[in-house]
């Protein structure tokens, strides 16, 4: 992987990964990182999943803004999609976790305002660490408790709808700050739409998809957020853009 802005360097490493995507010190409140493939045409998904636009450098991005953050952050439809299940890690990426100070794994945090999840699915039955649910006061009270008794954190942000900003504080409330969200593009488009993405972690791939395909965002239009580039990776065909929330 080489790095062609703003420093050009010839072999990215994971310690180089770690500066250009490390949270911001000191945080006195919610920071959110999301991270996306595309096409170049702009489709989120190839037959519906995410995994035919990514590449090994892609996953390196992504296994980084897990091994860095203190919640993962994703929508039901994502997380049934993709098949969800607990956070992983090997030797190497615990000891970066240690010396960071942070836990041995950061949980799976999915957001479902009907609380319409399987508590048999991978996401409660293969995890080391409990998922937290984050949902409505309008969700059936039944599901809800049947979350709770698969072993879930069952959170309650908003009444008929989920509220973004309260979800981020009940997250921040746990002393979860650096969030490292994986989708979907509904919850992106929350998210864009109550001016709370602070980073975007975009890889293009070099492919085009072809109609059918959504966008990386769905939902609620709002108001256009200028972002700054602060770095640019290339690896295969394959670019990895980050961009920052304007200043």
């Amino acid at each position: 992987m080489r790095m062609l802005w703003p420093n050009p360097l010839d072999d990215v490493t994971d310690d180089d990964l770690e500066r250009l995507y490390g949270f911001p010190e000191d945080l006195d409140r919610p920071w959110v990182q999301v991270n996306f493939v595309s096409s170049a045409d702009g489709a989120a998904t190839l037959d519906d999943v995410s995994a035919g636009l990514s590449n090994p450098a892609d996953k390196r991005i992504y296994l980084m803004g897990r091994d860095l953050a203190d919640v993962v952050l994703v929508g039901a439809g994502t997380a049934r999609a993709e098949g969800y299940r607990g956070a992983r890690t090997n030797p190497e990426r615990q000891a970066r976790r240690r010396r960071l100070g942070l836990s041995e794994l950061p949980p799976i945090a999915v957001v479902s305002g009907s609380a319409r999840l399987d508590p048999g699915s991978s996401l409660f039955t293969d995890t080391a660490v409990p998922p937290i649910v984050i949902t409505t006061a309008s969700a059936p009270e039944d599901r809800r408790a049947a979350l709770a008794e698969a072993g879930a954190d069952v959170l309650v942000a908003g009444d008929e709808m989920i509220d973004p900003r309260a979800a981020l504080e009940q997250l921040d409330a746990r002393g979860l700050c650096r969030i490292n969200c994986e989708g979907g593009p509904h919850l992106f488009g929350e998210l864009i739409a109550e001016d709370l993405v602070d980073q975007l972690c975009l890889t293009v791939a070099p492919m085009l998809a072809g109609a059918g395909a959504g966008r990386i965002t769905e939902g609620r239009t709002g108001e256009a957020r200028r972002l700054d580039v602060a770095s640019i990776l290339f690896e295969d065909g394959f670019t990895m853009f980050r961009y920052r929330k304007r200043a």
